[in-house]
């Protein structure tokens, strides 16, 4: 089970911190990432970090968001930083499969961001 926190509304050009947690013993041995959907589009790629720490970022996400993930609490975390209205979406954690590809796993329940004055 993935549980997503620390989602809300926030005004343009604010920071939000969104936190991934596990109680899976696998955690430590898994790339983990962060998606967004927004309704009537696909789920997108936000950002992916692998088991060794190596990080990949969607399309736009580069240099505002950062991707980060402690072990020892079985947690990820995405930073974001200069929120545009554009980054309001549903955020979901997946937990891969394998320690550096994205495959199979499983899925957190989202949390919403809502980016607006």
């Amino acid at each position: 089970q993935l549980v997503e926190s620390g989602g809300g509304l926030v005004q343009p050009g604010g920071s939000l911190r969104l936190s991934c947690a596990t109680s899976d013993s696998s955690f430590s041995n898994s790339l983990m990432g962060w998606y967004r959907w927004v309704p009537g589009h696909q789920r997108t790629l936000v950002a992916t970090i692998t088991s060794t720490g190596i990080t990949n970022y969607g399309e736009g996400i580069k240099g505002r968001f950062t991707i980060s993930r402690d072990n020892a609490k079985k947690t990820v975390y995405l930073q974001m930083s200069s929120l545009e209205p554009k980054d309001t979406a549903v955020y979901f954690c997946r937990k891969s499969a394998t320690a550096s590809t994205i495959s199979g796993g499983y899925w957190g329940q989202g949390t919403q961001v809502t980016v607006s004055s």
